[in-house]
């Protein structure tokens, strides 16, 4: 009997992700129906598919609310509507650190003199957001402080870390794994630029080029994963982890996020990343 995936996308979204495209021709490739559907159609039925993958739902952050509630009604969802609720909001960096995942040093909602370590850069943002918005790096304790105390008081809680210099040079890797297994790794080029505050409109900065990651890149992004399926008390691994590393100044990785919900896969960069992810879908039917 034909497999049937639902490949889920915003409606503002899904001429933009170009890995829609590669994973429609590789279910069709296994006799697989996979259709790119908008996940807030109402003529959509849910229940009429073996898989429901979440993939760029892109304007979730204003509607958060309303998207997680209709991932709590829709059957058979990858990653599932727990994992969605958790991993959207980066407060969840507080358990994989307890769990021992080196992450970069982070304080929470800072208000005007609070301390803030001794750095030469920050980086402030919200706790819910995507694609770099209402994030800015600062060279001064007086905008970290401004900056966070606006976001607070539009209530949003905000995080404040120190800007790790060797993403000007080295970039961020982000590492891919599909059910718990490594699949392929790429480069992001900076995004963030001295002086330029608050900007909405990063996202067409993106360089992406394929990156051979380190062991220990490997290692803690498995930690990560673990870490994750523990507080989340998961059973098997989400079907698909993009674990985001920088390099601190000892060589050794940083988590910057774990993206459990609506990542960018980079499968235009990955050699067959489109082909395994389906494998992966395919395994769970």
């Amino acid at each position: 009997m034909l497999s049937m995936i639902a490949f889920v996308t915003s409606s503002g979204s899904r001429v933009h992700d170009t890995d829609l495209p590669l994973l429609a021709a590789a279910a069709a490739d296994r006799g697989t129906g996979g259709e790119v559907v908008v996940w807030d159609d109402p003529t959509v039925d849910w229940a009429s598919y073996d898989a429901v993958v979440v993939r760029s739902c892109w304007d979730y952050l204003a509607r958060r609310d309303e998207f997680l509630a209709w991932a709590a009604s829709v059957p058979r969802l990858h990653n599932t509507a727990d994992v969605l609720t958790w991993n959207t909001d980066k407060v969840y960096l507080r358990q994989l650190e307890a769990a021992g995942v080196p992450i970069i040093e982070t304080r929470w909602d800072v208000a005007t003199g609070d301390d803030l370590g001794d750095h030469a850069e920050w980086v402030v943002k919200p706790t819910i957001s995507a694609g770099s918005k209402d994030t800015a790096r600062w060279g001064t304790r007086e905008e970290v402080w401004e900056h966070s105390a606006s976001l607070v008081a539009a209530g949003r809680a905000s995080m404040t870390q120190p800007y790790i210099a060797s993403v000007d040079d080295e970039g961020e890797t982000a590492m891919l794994h599909f059910n718990g297994t490594f699949s392929h790794a790429i480069r992001k080029g900076p995004l963030l630029e001295r002086g330029e505050g608050v900007r909405q409109d990063r996202d067409s900065r993106e360089s992406i080029t394929p990156r051979s990651p380190s062991e220990a890149q490997h290692e803690v992004s498995q930690r990560a994963i673990a870490a994750a399926c523990e507080a989340l008390s998961l059973d098997e691994p989400p079907l698909y982890a993009r674990v985001d590393l920088v390099t601190a100044t000892d060589g050794s990785p940083l988590l910057i996020e774990l993206e459990l919900a609506e990542p960018s896969l980079f499968l235009p960069q990955s050699g067959g990343g489109a082909d395994r992810l389906v494998d992966a879908i395919l395994a769970r039917v």
